[in-house]
């Protein structure tokens, strides 16, 4: 059989870099399953940002990335590593698996302190070892094409790593193992009889990784020491140890180095798992069940909400109305409304016998009071924002009490997403619904000439008796205007038509008083129909979107939650 270290530039083993172009998240060969459940973790932390806690999110985006790169690389491939404490005999184990003595071993402490690869099959495998940083220098290879009768073509596909100890003084050494021990297809943690009940494997390693029974396989080294009923006694305390900790039902083989069938139990189900080609997909999947788990923390069984009710929204846009001032806007048009009329409608000696007193009224321009009102409203002082922060704290009060904390601080900052947009858009909504008051009904017109003209026979009146009182006392009585006996006549004229001027006058404010209120009215309901447009645009629609993601992040996290493949 063929056993040689690989030069870096080797065909197909060292140097090769992972295609960054690659289309879709897995290969073909996965199990949709996987696929789809990777699909909705992707979609779990694109949701949780900005939601949900950082680390969570973090830790989830990283498995996506460390589960995208694997399942790029060679699916025939199945990477198992050999971890232990110093003197576990780990490297021994390593050697003996591979035929040759290619990870050091002595009795000085550490012994290997970078990780040593064998690899059983060399297609595809160069990718794979660049992903797992492996030193070109520390890669080997077994089974070539003139050994296929050999009893190692059961481990073809095997990517045996020895790594350094994990309890060496040395940081490097550690953090080597903590970076292997996260992305291993299959975990193989290696104890000796003296020191299996190591506190630094079990709390650091064995405990944190407990739920990856699946994927571990405890190898109880050095049982040449022991006598057969020893054996027997240490993997019984070891198995009630493993079970204390969490790992259900844990798969135990004991080897010694030293004898010539010492590992063949290790090795047969090295066999079994390279042949499954299982190992990297229950890995992830373990993984995944992992952290959906923390994600399935973050939603309710509860239905969701789906948006706000028709009684909270009412009371938001009556808030926002308040707020806005619209009632007050509404009732100081229809006085505006009422002046403005005043000057056709009104009854002109009426009129000319105020203009004689002094009027604060008569100084406002009210031809320009539209255009003034609405200046009133193009800055935020439209609405008071305090009043605009209280009717938004109202409104999801009715709608986060059904929500985890993170989905009801997302939903009350949805809420609040325009908050300080609100006072100038509820102004323009108010500005919007301002009438044009230089556009005047046509029967204020017809109303203005009538007066006119019962001013104008009012005054030919009085000057009529005047010019007949004037032609009595020069004594002309044959004038071309009659007779003084007239005058009466003329006067009751006159009298009659000023009161006709007044009774139309009152008439018509009265019409116009009517005319004002139902204008007012019309006015309130398009100013609040207005606010209603900015309610949703700016506060509702926000809030039912956050709550369409929780719907959505619920329906992910049951998807990601999904039985892992057998």
């Amino acid at each position: 059989m063929t056993t040689s270290a690989i030069p870096a530039n080797s065909p197909g083993f060292g140097g090769v870099q992972v295609p960054a172009s690659a289309e879709g998240w897995f290969d073909s060969e996965e199990p949709p399953q996987l696929t789809g459940r990777l699909d909705g973790l992707d979609r779990l932390v694109r949701a949780g940002e900005g939601r949900l806690d950082r680390p969570l999110v973090d830790e989830a985006a990283a498995l996506l990335e460390r589960a995208d790169q694997r399942l790029r690389l060679s699916g025939e491939h199945t990477v198992v590593t050999l971890a232990g404490g110093t003197g576990s005999g780990k490297s021994s184990l390593f050697n003996a698996i591979c035929g040759l003595d290619l990870s050091p071993t002595g009795v000085r402490r550490p012994m290997t302190s970078k990780a040593h690869a064998c690899v059983w099959g060399l297609d595809g495998a160069g990718p794979l070892l660049d992903w797992l940083d492996v030193d070109k220098r520390h890669r080997y290879a077994r089974a070539s094409a003139l050994d296929v009768d050999r009893a190692d073509n059961g481990l073809q596909g095997l990517v045996l790593i020895d790594l350094p100890d994990h309890d060496s003084i040395q940081a490097m050494h550690r953090a080597e193992v903590d970076r292997f021990v996260t992305i291993a297809d299959l975990l193989v943690w290696v104890v000796d009889p003296q020191k299996y009940a190591d506190a630094a494997l079990h709390r650091n390693y064995i405990v944190p990784f407990a739920r990856h029974t699946g994927v571990t396989l405890i190898v109880l080294n050095q049982v040449d020491r022991l006598a057969p009923v020893e054996i027997d006694e240490c993997v019984a305390d070891l198995r009630r140890l493993l079970e204390a900790e969490g790992l259900a039902d844990p798969r135990i083989v004991t080897t010694s180095a030293v004898g010539e069938d010492g590992v063949r139990g290790f090795r047969e189900v090295l066999v079994d798992t390279v042949a499954a080609r299982r190992a990297r997909t229950e890995r992830l999947s373990t993984d995944v069940d992992h952290v959906a788990e923390r994600f399935a923390e973050q939603r309710y069984p509860d239905e969701p909400p789906t948006g706000v009710d028709e009684g909270r929204r009412a009371e938001l846009v009556q808030a926002l109305t308040d707020a806005a001032g619209a009632p007050a806007v509404a009732e100081a048009m229809e006085s505006a409304y009422e002046l403005r009329a005043a000057d056709f409608i009104g009854w002109p000696v009426t009129a000319l016998i105020a203009r004689l007193r002094s009027d604060p009224l008569r100084r406002m321009r009210l031809t320009e009071l539209r255009e003034e009102l609405r200046n009133a409203f193009t800055g935020p002082v439209g609405a008071q924002q305090g009043d605009v922060d209280n009717a938004l704290a109202d409104v999801t009060d009715g709608v986060t009490g059904e929500l985890p904390p993170p989905w009801a601080r997302s939903v009350r900052a949805a809420a609040r997403a325009h908050a300080t947009e609100l006072p100038e858009a509820l102004g323009d909504a108010l500005k919007d619904a301002l009438p044009e008051f230089n556009q005047v009904p046509r029967w204020w017109w017809l109303v203005k000439t009538w007066q006119f003209f019962l001013v104008l026979v009012a005054v030919i009146g009085v000057v009529w008796i005047g010019l007949l009182v004037a032609y009595g006392v020069f004594g002309d009585t044959d004038g071309l205007l009659g007779e003084a006996g007239l005058i009466p006549y003329v006067a009751v004229l006159v009298v009659c038509t000023l009161g006709m001027g007044w009774l139309t006058a009152s008439a018509c404010r009265n019409l116009v008083a009517l005319s004002s209120a139902k204008n007012g009215e019309r006015m309130e309901v398009q100013m609040q129909e207005g606010i209603e447009r900015v309610a949703d645009a700016l506060v509702l629609e926000p809030v039912v979107a956050e709550l369409q993601v929780y719907a959505r992040f619920r329906e992910d996290v049951d998807t990601v939650l999904g039985a892992s493949p057998a």
